[in-house]
Order: C-alpha cells, then structure tokens, then sequence
C-alpha cells in the first residue's frame, strides 16, 4: 500500500513538472513573436521614414526650382528640343523652357554671347568655338538620311555616287540605274549643322552644286516630296512615308545600324554650353541631369535618336 502511493505521487510529480516546462516553453515563443512583431514594425516604420525623406527632398528640389532656360540652334534637334522642354516643365513646373530653332551656327553664336544658355548643334563643335570657351555636350548621336522623291526607282548609293550627285558630276538619274531624269540637287543653308554635317563626312565642303538651299529639315522633306528628281538630306528622326529613303552602301539609316558604325552618315547632337555644365545655373543643371538619366535616354530613343552614352 505504501509503494503504491508513492508510485503515485511520484506521477503526480513528473506531470506537474511536465505543464511547467510546456508553460514556460508557451511563454518563450510569444515572446519571440512578441519581438519578431516589433522588429518588423520598426524596419517598416524606418523604410517608410526614409520612403517620405526622399520623397520630401525631391519635392523640396522640384519647388525651389524656378526660372527658365534658353535653347538657341538646330532646326534639326526641334524634335528633341521640344519633347525634352514639355517633359522637363512637367517635372518641374515653375521652370520655363524656350527654345528657338535658326540653325546650329546661330545657336552657337547666341551661347558665346551670352543671348542662350544652350546652343543647340548638330554637328561637332568647331575649334575656333571651342577657343572661346563653348563646351561640347553631346547628348544623342543623329544619322543623316538621303531621300528622292517617292517616285524614284533607286534604291541605294554607294558613297561615290552620292559624293558625284552633289559635286555636280553626275547629273541624270539615268546614270545610277534610274529614269532618264535630271537630278535635282537639294540642300540646306550655309550655317546649317546638317548640311556642315553632310558636307564635312563627304568632304565636300564648298564644293556642292545645289539647285535648293532651304532653311529648315520639314522644307527639305517638302521639297524632295513634291519635286520629281529631287534628292535632298535630313535628319533620321523626321522620316516618314512622303519620301523615298535610300540605302547607302547597301546599308539602311536605322539606329541600330549607325551605332554599329555601319552606315556612314552619322553626327552628334550638341547642347553646347558657354563653360562646363558644372558652371551653369540650377535649372540648366538640372536639365542635363535629366537627359543624362535613363528616363531622359528613354526619351531620345523615342524620338529616333541613340543617346549618347
């Protein structure tokens, strides 16, 4: 009898014992929990805090910018120009963006006088330009393409031919595998980075027989569009279905194909500033933050253009 209760109590033992340790393991996970829960809270409270700094900060920049920037140049760039002043004055809208377009020499010469804060070319800057303390930005790299008429049957030129058409050597289609028909020899004007461009790549400066020197890249396109014979150059970005583009070397005007170095009619895009970037105004700054950003190298890609890094 007397084992039997001590068989008992020794039960009664072990089992009270037993709840005590479940009780005490109970009470350690809802600590863990407990402080699992409040690390969470605090990570999410600091992500949050650091979430709202940032946003804070960049309202802050956004509102303290004010004022406006002066584009001068290219009649070439006015697509680029324009979608990168209507994106920027949303962004920040107590910054104003004007931009002119008369040409990439009348825009350098504004910048060096003080007239533009960018002078927008689309060519390389000359050293003469250069000695008088205009820097050299390229933000997007531009392909020239040649176009006729859309009549024309030819449909490529190797870079002698096209070098002979605008010379004066060669002056019939006929000659190239075409109708027997004049050709009606295209341009712009002196002081225009397209033709500076074109001119320069071919090695024809000064030596190009025009029937037409026309003051803007859409004269061109209207031109060559409505004159039969006509061949005439442009920028990539304006091309469209109202004229004929030509393969040269058998190669076509396409980004992917100027940025392989294939296609042998490719020049800069320049906002040229009077001393680094770094020596501007905010505003000015700030602008080339942008187009340097991915989002600016999205928006020169959508106008037809390949940035410039």
């Amino acid at each position: 009898m007397k084992k039997n209760l001590i068989k008992i109590l020794a039960a009664a033992g072990m089992a009270v014992l037993t709840m005590g340790a479940l009780a005490g393991c109970g009470n350690s996970t809802t600590e863990t929990t407990t402080a699992g829960t409040k690390a969470a809270e605090t990570t999410a409270g600091t992500t949050q805090t650091t979430t709202a700094a940032a946003a804070a900060t960049t309202a802050k920049v956004t509102a303290d910018l004010k004022g406006s920037i002066s584009m001068v140049g290219s009649t070439s760039m006015e697509k680029l120009a324009t979608a990168l002043s209507e994106v920027f004055m949303e962004k920040y809208p107590g910054v104003t963006v004007q931009a002119e377009f008369v040409g990439s020499g009348a825009g350098i010469e504004a910048v060096t006088n003080g007239a533009a804060d960018i002078g927008n070319a689309s060519r390389n800057l000359k050293d003469e330009e250069k000695s008088k303390g205009i820097v050299e930005n390229i933000v997007a790299i531009d392909g020239i393409a040649v176009v006729t008429d859309p009549s024309n049957k030819v449909e490529n030129l190797t870079k002698d031919q096209l070098i002979a058409i605008y010379n004066g050597t060669t002056t019939s289609w006929k000659d190239l595998g075409g109708a027997d028909q004049p050709i009606v020899v295209i341009g712009r004007e002196s002081g225009s980075g397209t033709r500076s461009a074109f001119e320069e790549l071919l090695k024809l400066e000064d030596k190009c027989k025009y029937s037409n020197e026309l003051d803007s890249t859409g004269a061109v396109m209207a031109k060559v569009a409505s004159t039969p014979g006509s061949i005439g150059y442009v920028s990539l970005d304006v091309l469209d279905k109202t004229v004929k583009t030509l393969k040269l070397e058998n190669t076509d005007p396409t980004p992917e194909n100027i940025k392989a170095g294939s296609y042998f009619l490719s020049r800069p895009f320049v906002m040229a500033t009077k001393g680094d970037i770094s020596k501007q105004n905010d505003n000015v700054k700030a602008l080339f933050d942008y187009i340097h950003s991915d989002e600016g190298k999205e928006l020169v890609k959508s106008v037809g253009l390949i940035p410039a890094n």
